[in-house]
């Protein structure tokens, strides 16, 4: 196809999209709108709000050997809801499924907060993760029902910037609530600020039926889709931390999930109402962005957990503050989201421009970041960090509206929320793979930098066990079992400790430097992915005329 063809048909594809939007009354958007940042910003918040929870839930419940799968009952649930909800909204409209999704949302958190048992736990955080999914995948697409193309730039960078800042914000705000008050109210604070929402939902979201020639579900391609990617996502979870990765669960439920992915793709591409169309995929502006989205959510969700984790172990800072220096990263998140979005909307939307301009910054971040080192002084620190947020919050309104604007309504919800489901399978993708890379590369370095004779002083299989596990470097308690073991070395003992502190300082900076080069080549692929992207953006919308060709007529009421 020559790129006069493809431009032609580019054209007529937004002004498709432009006649599918119908214009609402101003004060009943800007209330919706407020609606949905609320809703997002409990979703996204619940990703990350427990992990510096844990140690009290553990504490309180036992079940210290399913540390992680609080965590990651909430992240499975959400990702396998977020392509299913997204193409029922496409059929039956979405606010039925944003008022359901509140409201299990709501119940999972009530549940969750009166849990009695580290089992209980875990069933209920998978169930306000399935809510937490379906506002997740609503919220993202609600902006086509509620603007027209032209404006959905700027309002889909505020989405953006609450989807950032609600996960960088996460942990910080667990550890406050968790000190201040209990680690039950991390999910109870959900039900005063839900509760508005979900009326607020209820009274102003835009009831908007999709006209479709068949209703028919494809139940084979759900159930495959779950088989598939479930298993996949614990294995990622589970490989490194619960067992070993040649280990035989986490390698058999690799295996089972990558049968149930090819069968689930046979399934669609044959049945005649898929759950995921394929042709999403054949749409080049789709497939860019959905493959660059997954790049990026590699990058995303390992900054913000090692981030926290240099500034701690390796500059000392408290588990509060080392949180709060994800603050700058928030900041940059909001001004990268911002302006991105304010760009898309006054330009008519250069995605290319826009889209490398996120993704070099995000990898430049990630460069200087890994250049860290013991002697890295805070401001220089904390001033790589807003780089990688500017760029983060770049490329959330910018895949979005690329997306967004090059879909008929028909395939909005499934084409929208089909972003998040990649970023989260990034997201844990990046987390597994960059963990371990950090724990073997720990393990390396230290057994590098730790003088023989501190070696031999210390007590057999203890520095294994510091290998696993620095937590000398976190929990001053530890500290003070290891100085206990210098004392046979007399006035000599303190010194050995501070040099082995600094050995451990020394090889922890240096694995979270590798894991922030490979960060930085994942993310300069996903700049390369970025050049595919068209050149210009949207076309602004005209009035009358028929469907784009090949585009079945449909019509919203």
């Amino acid at each position: 196809m020559n790129q006069g063809t493809q431009t032609t048909d580019r054209d007529a594809a937004d002004q498709s999209v432009a006649r599918d939007f119908i214009q609402l009354p101003r004060r009943q958007v800007i209330l919706t709108m407020v609606g949905l940042l609320m809703a997002l910003f409990l979703a996204a918040l619940d990703q990350t709000i427990v992990s510096t929870a844990m140690p009290r839930i553990i504490a309180d419940l036992g079940g210290f050997d399913r540390y992680t799968w609080v965590t990651t009952a909430y992240l499975v649930a959400s990702t396998v809801a977020v392509p299913i909800v997204g193409r029922l909204t496409d059929i039956y409209g979405r606010k039925i499924f944003f008022i359901g999704g509140i409201s299990v949302f709501i119940l999972g958190s009530v549940l969750a907060g009166m849990s009695e048992s580290m089992t209980q736990l875990i069933a209920f955080r998978a169930i306000q993760g399935l809510g937490g999914g379906v506002i997740m995948a609503n919220s993202f697409v609600a902006i086509a029902d509620l603007f027209p193309p032209e404006e959905r730039g700027k309002f889909q960078g505020f989405l953006g910037v609450v989807f950032g800042m609600s996960s960088v914000i996460g942990p910080t705000l667990g550890g406050f609530i968790t000190d201040n008050f209990s680690w039950s109210w991390i999910f109870l604070i959900n039900v005063p600020v839900g509760v508005p929402v979900l009326l607020l939902i209820a009274w102003l979201f835009p009831k908007i039926t999709p006209e479709v020639e068949s209703r028919k579900l494809d139940y084979a391609g759900m159930v495959t889709l779950i088989l598939a990617v479930t298993p996949i996502l614990l294995a990622l979870s589970w490989g490194g931390v619960q067992y070993a990765w040649v280990s035989p669960q986490v390698l058999g439920f690799l295996a089972f999930g990558l049968v149930m992915g090819i069968a689930f793709v046979v399934i669609e591409s044959r049945t005649d109402s898929p759950i995921m169309p394929l042709e999403i995929y054949r749409n080049q502006m789709v497939a860019v962005s959905l493959i660059a989205t997954f790049l990026t959510g590699f990058g995303m969700f390992g900054a913000i957990i090692f981030i926290p984790l240099f500034f701690q172990g390796v500059l000392g800072a408290s588990a509060t503050s080392s949180g709060s220096f994800l603050t700058p990263m928030m900041l940059g998140i909001v001004f990268g989201a911002t302006l991105s979005g304010q760009l898309l909307s006054r330009t008519g939307g250069h995605y290319r421009v826009q889209a490398i301009i996120g993704t070099g910054l995000m990898m430049l971040g990630a460069i200087l970041i890994s250049t860290m080192n013991p002697e890295t002084n805070f401001p220089r620190a904390v001033g790589y960090i807003v780089v990688l947020g500017v760029g983060l919050g770049a490329t959330f309104p910018t895949f979005t509206l690329s997306v967004q604007n090059s879909v008929p309504f028909r395939l909005m919800g499934i084409s929208t929320s089909a972003l998040q489901f990649y970023r989260s399978i990034g997201g844990m993708l990046g987390l597994a793979i960059l963990g371990s890379v950090m724990a073997g590369r720990f393990a390396s370095k230290l057994e590098d930098t730790v003088p023989e004779n501190i070696s031999a002083a210390l007590p057999p299989g203890q520095l294994d066990a510091i290998k696993d596990n620095p937590q000398a470097l976190i929990d001053p308690s530890a500290v003070d079992r290891l100085s206990a073991g210098f004392t046979q070395a007399g006035p000599d003992g303190a010194r050995l400790v501070e040099t082995l502190l600094g050995s451990l300082k020394s090889a922890l900076a240096g694995a979270i430097s590798d894991v922030f080069i490979l960060a930085s080549v994942v993310l300069a692929l996903s700049l390369v992915v970025s050049l595919f992207l068209h050149r210009s953006g949207f076309t602004m919308p005209e009035t009358g005329g028929d469907n784009a060709p090949g585009e079945m007529p449909e019509r919203r009421t």
